[in-house]
C-alpha cells in the first residue's frame, strides 16, 4: 500500500503527487492510499479528504469516462480551469486580466457521441469507461440534454440493425431546431436491405437527418442550427459549439471585441458561428478549409433577412494563410483555429496590423503561444475569458481580446 499527498491537479484532471504519481479523482491537499502500478495509483482510498470534495451528482461518475471532476465543488473546478489559462500565459510571459470562468449549465450539451455494440441479446449503448474501451450505460447522464438521453434506444436499434458483432458503432447525436441529427460511423457496408431498414428507423424515431458513414439515409427536415438571425444546416458531424449557452457567450464576447468594425475577416469560420451574427452590423468575409461548411454558411446567409454582405471562401489557412496585404482591408479579425492553433496564420496576422483581433481557442497552450507572437508584434491583450462548455472535464475554452497598442480600449 502506498500513501501520498496530492500537490496539484494535472492537465487531464488527475491528482498529482511527488514522483510524479497520478491519482484519478483526487484533489490537492488530500492524503490518499492505494496500489502503485507504474506511476498510477489504483484501488484508491481517500484518507484525508479536501474541504472542496463533494459527492458526485451523477450515479455513473466512477465508472464512466465522460467526466473527470465531479468529485470537486463548482468553485474549485472554475478556478482550476482559470488556472490552466493563467499558467499557460505565464509560461509565455504574457500578462493580462484573466476573468473568472463562465460555466455552461448541466444537461446542456447538445451533442454526444454514443458507443454502441451488438450483443447476443440485443445491444449495449453508452460512453466508454474510465481509461477503458468497455461501454458503460448512462441512462441518467447529467451532462447532455434530455433529448440526447432519450436517443439511446435509437442507438440500440441502429446497432442491432447495422453493426457487426466485431465492431463498435459511433452514434453522434446532435439536437437541432427540427429534431435529432444522427451521424453513424463504423457500421456494416450499405446494401439495399440495410438502407431500407435504416430509412425505416429514421421515420420511426422521427429524426431530422440520418447519415451512415457519411452517406445520407434520410432527411425528414433540414437539421437547422441558429446562428444569430440566420439558420444554418451544418454538414453531418461537422463542428458545432458544445452548448447553446456556450455559443451565445462566445458570440457576445467576439461581438464585444470587434466593436464598431465595419469590415471583419472570420478565419476558420466553420458554418458561420461568428460570421453570421457579426453580419448584423458589419460586412464579413469568412474563410474555412471545408467546402461543405462554406456552402452551409453561404446558404444560411442567403436565406436570412436583415444581414449585411457575407462573402465566403474555401481556403486551407494552414497551407495558405492570409497575407498582410489581404488582411489590411479589414477593421477586425476573428480567428477560431483547431486545437493545434494556427502558427502560420498568426505570424502573418502579427505583421498585418489589423486594429482588433478576437482570438477564440480550445487550447490554452497554443493560444498562449499565439498571444506571445501577437504581443511581440505590438498587440495588447486586454483580457481573456475562460469558458467551460465541457463541464466536469479538464477541457477549457477561451476568448482573448487583442488590440494594437495605439488603439484605445
Amino acid at each position: 500500500m502506498t500513501t501520498v499527498i496530492i500537490e496539484r491537479l494535472g492537465q487531464q484532471g488527475d491528482g498529482v503527487a511527488p514522483g510524479p504519481i497520478y491519482v484519478p479523482m483526487a484533489l490537492p491537499g488530500e492524503e490518499v492510499s492505494g496500489t502503485l502500478i507504474g506511476n498510477m495509483l489504483s484501488d484508491i482510498r481517500i484518507e484525508r479528504p479536501s474541504d472542496q470534495r463533494v459527492s458526485a451528482p451523477c450515479p455513473h461518475f466512477r465508472s464512466c469516462g465522460g467526466c473527470q471532476l465531479q468529485h470537486a465543488d463548482a468553485a474549485f473546478v472554475a478556478d482550476f480551469k482559470r488556472g490552466i489559462v493563467v499558467t499557460a500565459l505565464d509560461v509565455q510571459g504574457v500578462a493580462t486580466q484573466v476573468r473568472p470562468t463562465i460555466t455552461s449549465p448541466d444537461k446542456s450539451r447538445r451533442r454526444a457521441s454514443f458507443a454502441a455494440r451488438r450483443t447476443k441479446k440485443g445491444a449495449l449503448v453508452g460512453f466508454h469507461g474510465r481509461r477503458s474501451d468497455a461501454i458503460v450505460p448512462v441512462p441518467s447522464c447529467i451532462l447532455v440534454t434530455p433529448a440526447l438521453i432519450a436517443a439511446q434506444p435509437l442507438a440500440e436499434a441502429l446497432a442491432m440493425t447495422g453493426a457487426s458483432r466485431k465492431a463498435e458503432l459511433s452514434v453522434m447525436v446532435t439536437s437541432s431546431m427540427d429534431g435529432l441529427d444522427v451521424a453513424v460511423s463504423g457500421g456494416k457496408p450499405l446494401d439495399g436491405p440495410l438502407r431500407i431498414a435504416l430509412a425505416a428507423l429514421c421515420e420511426t424515431h422521427r429524426l431530422a437527418r440520418l447519415t451512415w458513414d457519411d452517406e445520407l439515409i434520410g432527411m425528414r427536415h433540414p437539421p437547422m442550427q441558429p446562428m444569430g438571425k440566420a439558420r444554418v444546416t451544418p454538414p453531418p458531424g461537422s463542428f458545432l459549439q458544445a452548448t447553446e449557452h456556450g455559443q451565445r457567450v462566445l458570440t457576445d464576447l467576439v461581438t464585444e471585441i470587434v466593436g464598431d468594425a465595419k469590415t471583419v475577416a472570420d478565419l476558420f469560420a466553420g458554418c458561420g458561428t461568428f460570421a453570421l451574427p457579426l453580419a448584423e452590423h458589419a460586412e464579413v468575409h469568412a474563410y474555412e478549409g471545408a467546402s461543405s461548411m462554406v456552402q452551409a454558411l453561404d446558404g444560411g446567409w442567403r436565406q436570412a433577412q436583415g444581414l449585411k454582405r457575407v462573402t465566403s471562401e474555401t481556403r486551407d489557412l494552414f497551407q495558405r494563410p492570409l497575407m498582410p496585404d489581404e488582411l489590411a482591408r479589414f477593421d477586425a479579425v476573428v480567428i477560431d483555429p483547431p486545437r493545434a492553433g494556427a502558427i502560420a496564420q498568426i505570424a502573418e496576422l502579427a505583421q498585418a496590423r489589423v486594429p482588433r483581433i478576437a482570438h477564440v481557442s480550445c487550447n490554452p497552450q497554443t493560444f498562449a503561444r499565439d498571444a506571445k507572437t501577437l504581443s511581440d508584434a505590438g498587440y495588447i491583450l486586454d483580457w481573456v475569458q475562460p469558458l467551460d462548455q465541457f463541464r466536469w472535464s479538464a477541457h477549457v475554452e477561451l476568448v482573448g481580446a487583442f488590440r494594437l497598442s495605439h488603439i484605445s480600449a
